[in-house]
């Protein structure tokens, strides 16, 4: 006998290994599961190292800021911009299957676009998001004081430097990279110049970027970015609405206390004493008459409006082919048939028949039905609408 069914569709997480660059995407390197306990706590502040601090929504003058926005995507965050679509970072990686938990609820994508001249991508889901960001479309985001949310390391050991009367001074602080638990963070910040980030963060199309310096003068929430805090969202307040403007992308690093060996990851405010090396791969000392912050830089949204327009307001795919299921039991495990063949003009899927009795169901983006099962030449085939 058969049991015919419906189901939305759900699937396993993927595997997925992300890069880093000079300077560093602030993606997780070398993970061998998506959400491996290998990525930390999160954003980096100047004020505390308290892994507690700022773990959940913001309120006051910064209620409504963003948090309500973002969403798990693996070990990182996603935001979604539109009923059935969210942005990301391209470099973290993901596969089409993979679920999006936005508010608590999986949505499995089905599709995936990427920014030809930048490092965005925007997935497309299995059902319809309750609420969706804005985007950021305005052009004068320098001085701007935004919100950004991460998932990365949590604020390590000092970094300090000796001159040469003596005196030690304290630089900025290491990653941790030994801890995680997967908790988002929020902090703020200030867009201190608008970069093009060819060839100055990277290979490949980058585009333009939102810088933010790690200043110590910057208040209780002043944040760096570290490794982990890839693709979460930086929001600018535009009237009543905060709206998307950036996507977490890269960090200032590596450093050195000396002209040779590997260097360090960390969040400098006065990177004055260090080295850092530069694209020939040469320790450079870093001096100045005044503090010389580390920057983190985000992929600037305004800049994209067209592409992210073209993908959400563009042909609509056919993401609605079913799977057919199987199970021995009416309430045991469904699993996929991978040998059955569907016919999406037809409506029909065609399958050998079966050793014994089996269920079947179909799992789907939208709501479908087996509206007939009929036995042909050792086959079972099934329509559905």
């Amino acid at each position: 006998m058969w049991w015919v069914t419906k189901s939305p569709q759900m699937q396993p997480l993927a595997h997925a290994c992300v890069s880093r660059s000079r300077p560093a995407l602030v993606a997780f390197m070398g993970v061998s599961l998506w959400l491996s306990a290998t990525s930390a706590n999160a954003i980096l502040f100047y004020s505390t190292g308290d892994p507690t601090y700022n773990t959940t929504a913001p309120g006051g003058s910064l209620t409504n800021s963003g948090w309500q926005f973002e969403g798990l995507w693996g070990g990182f965050l996603g935001t979604p911009i539109a009923p059935k679509y969210f942005l990301t970072a391209s470099h973290i990686g993901g596969s089409v299957g993979d679920p999006f938990v936005f508010r608590g609820v999986p949505y499995t994508t089905t599709a995936v676009y990427d920014d030809p001249s930048s490092d965005l991508r925007i997935w497309r889901i299995c059902g319809t998001f309750p609420d969706y960001a804005q985007i950021y479309t305005n052009t004068d985001e320098t001085n701007k004081s935004f919100v950004v949310f991460g998932r990365g390391t949590q604020r390590g050991t000092p970094v300090t430097t000796t001159n040469l009367l003596g005196t030690v001074k304290t630089n900025g602080w290491s990653w941790d990279w030994t801890l995680y638990d997967g908790v988002e963070r929020w902090g703020t910040n200030v867009v201190t110049a608008i970069v093009n980030g060819d060839g100055v963060l990277g290979s490949g199309s980058i585009g333009e970027v939102l810088q933010a310096a790690f200043d110590a003068g910057g208040g209780p929430d002043e944040c760096h970015l570290s490794v982990g805090d890839s693709a979460g969202g930086v929001f600018i307040q535009d009237g009543s609405a905060w709206k998307l403007a950036g996507i977490n992308y890269a960090v200032d690093g590596p450093y050195n206390t000396t002209s040779s060996g590997a260097g360090f990851d960390a969040a400098i405010f006065d990177g004055r004493g260090l080295y850092q090396e530069d694209a020939n791969n040469v320790w450079v000392p870093i001096t100045g008459a005044t503090p010389q912050p580390g920057s983190f830089y985000s992929t600037r949204v305004s800049a994209h409006v067209a592409w992210i327009d073209s993908v959400i307001n563009g042909p609509t795919p056919n993401d609605n082919t079913p799977t057919l299921q199987s199970s021995a039991d009416v309430s045991g495990q469904y699993v996929d048939e991978m040998s059955a063949v569907v016919d999406d003009a037809s409506k029909t899927i065609t399958l050998a028949l079966p050793g014994g009795s089996r269920f079947y169901r179909l799992r789907a983006c939208g709501p479908l039905t087996i509206q007939s099962i009929q036995v042909q030449g050792g086959n079972l085939v099934f329509g559905y609408q």
